[in-house]
């Protein structure tokens, strides 16, 4: 065996071994037991080294190690995974609100497995290419995404500014024989976490808050760092243009920082309680509204949501709904109520491990997760108000995406309506 690949099978053990130290703390741990766990992840790569029909480069032994880790680490749900040093950074980045790639919210269908598209983000060369949020996606640069992880086809997706990557995509109404191949130009993308209910006729760049007079429609399309800030002002200008009444459109929203959307929720909240989480041994934290400085208080205020709207919105909206502070009409939400902590790791470069450790709860005291064998009746996700289903076929959903986008693109730069339209960028 080489000095290298000797190196590699002990660095790799060292590694797990860190790990399992620390964890010798926890009370009534079986250090045999961890042994002979780290034992088989050694015996196992030193077959591997050793008889392997090739032999594996630098390259090829670290993508073995992080495809062990994320393959059992997603046999305990689709949300944990492992981070290596170029993945932590770019997920770094995007909480930020900024990072290089297409724009695409990425997921997998809860039926049928399969690599989905969440929400294209809005403004980005996917949005404008015309992906549309539930298509899912068949291929990456032709080859096919069966069985492959999210952050597998992340890396993918990804790359540097100005290079292209192709997806083929089926949309949700479709079948697989309308397949659609749309190369898409990589960029930087600033990502705009608020948006109006179309462009203004005089500047492209702002946004007409307006349905009709009196009647705002405020979008939000994740939640970032900037979102709170980005929608306190949104909620100002309305205000100050007359707004008595407020649409909050939570749809096809994939959620994102714990933090944004608590100050979301407290942004129209006086008082109350607005989630709570929950780890295994059911100790957790609370957090109440503050009520200070609440915007549009007293008026009424509508949040709009469907099957897509999750984790985060599903916060905001269980808390409006609870509080009694907003009307909930759509469709019933994702139901995506687990926590993901980033836990930083002792390497050099530094990696992560971002692990599902607890569950979010409704003011109400209610679940929001959909584990894996729950069924419609019972509790999780969040319901519209009695009376306020709106559920929309797959057709019509394609319809109200074209529409959609073609309200958010600057008018001139692409026209949207209709596949036979659109280019590929």
């Amino acid at each position: 065996m080489s000095r290298w690949n000797l190196a590699w099978l002990i660095a790799v053990p060292m590694t797990v071994l860190t790990g399992l130290v620390l964890s010798y703390a926890a009370p009534n741990r079986d250090r045999d037991q961890d042994y002979r766990l780290v034992k088989t992840v050694v015996d196992v790569l030193a077959e591997v080294d050793k008889n392997y029909v090739r032999e594996l480069d630098e390259k090829g032994r670290k993508k073995l190690v992080e495809d062990m880790i994320n393959g059992g680490l997603e046999k305990l749900d689709r949300y944990s995974t492992y981070m290596n040093d170029e993945e932590l950074r770019q997920f770094e980045t995007q909480t930020e609100g900024n990072f290089f790639g297409v724009g695409i919210q990425l997921g997998t269908d809860p039926k049928s497995g399969m690599l989905m598209v969440v929400s294209p983000m809005v403004g980005t060369p996917a949005y404008e290419a015309g992906i549309l949020a539930g298509d899912i996606i068949l291929k990456i640069n032709d080859k096919s995404t069966e069985n492959m992880r999210i952050s597998e086809a992340v890396k993918m997706i990804q790359g540097k500014e100005g290079t292209s990557v192709k997806l083929t995509v089926v949309h949700e109404s479709k079948t697989g024989k309308d397949a659609e191949d749309l190369n898409i130009m990589r960029a930087k993308i600033e990502v705009n976490s608020v948006m109006g209910y179309k462009r203004s006729d005089n500047d492209p760049k702002k946004w007409d808050w307006f349905i009709e007079d009196g009647i705002a429609y405020i979008r939000l399309v994740q939640f970032i760092d900037h979102t709170t800030e980005d929608l306190r002002r949104a909620v100002t200008a309305a205000e100050q243009a007359g707004a008595k009444a407020i649409v909050l459109d939570l749809r096809d929203n994939p959620g994102g920082l714990l933090s944004s959307a608590i100050e979301v929720s407290d942004t129209f909240l006086s008082e109350g309680t607005i989630v709570s989480t929950r780890d295994r041994d059911n100790r957790g934290r609370k957090w109440d509204a503050k009520g200070d400085d609440t915007l549009f208080a007293g008026k009424p205020l509508v949040v709009l949501i469907n099957k897509n709207s999750a984790s985060a919105s599903e916060i905001v909206s269980a808390a409006l709904q609870d509080n009694k502070r907003a009307t909930i009409i759509g469709e019933r939400s994702f139901g995506k109520g687990s926590v993901q902590k980033i836990i930083k790791l002792k390497t050099d470069p530094p990696t992560a491990l971002k692990l599902t450790t607890d569950t979010y709860w409704r003011p109400s005291g209610l679940n929001i997760h959909r584990h894996e064998d729950a069924k419609d009746t019972d509790d999780w996700g969040v319901r519209p108000d009695k009376g306020f289903d709106v559920v929309l076929k797959d057709e019509e959903r394609l319809e109200y995406l074209k529409f959609r986008r073609a309200r958010d693109l600057v008018k001139g730069k692409k026209c949207p309506q209709g596949r036979e339209k659109r280019r590929s960028i």
